[in-house]
């Protein structure tokens, strides 16, 4: 499962997220690419929770560093936990 954050303009959303030293973060088996930081991957096993754990960390971190708000650019479906 790959999943991509959508971009801000006029940044790359990649860049900021690596920027922020998250490129390889993991939560449980989902993990933010180290190819390519506006990737989550699948490290085998990851459950809905930690991606979305991981999505909100991210924006957690670009939020607090650089006050850009991330959206993902992927539908969740389901019931979650506010953040």
């Amino acid at each position: 499962m790959r999943q991509r954050v959508s971009q801000p303009d006029p940044y790359s959303a990649g860049q900021l997220i690596e920027q922020a030293g998250l490129k390889g973060y993991q939560i449980g088996q989902a993990q933010v690419s180290t190819l390519h930081a506006n990737f989550i991957i699948n490290c085998g096993g990851a459950k809905a929770m930690d991606v979305l754990n991981l999505i909100r960390h991210v924006q957690h971190q670009v939020q607090t560093q650089w006050s850009l708000a991330l959206h993902p650019e992927v539908r969740l479906l389901g019931e979650f936990a506010p953040c």
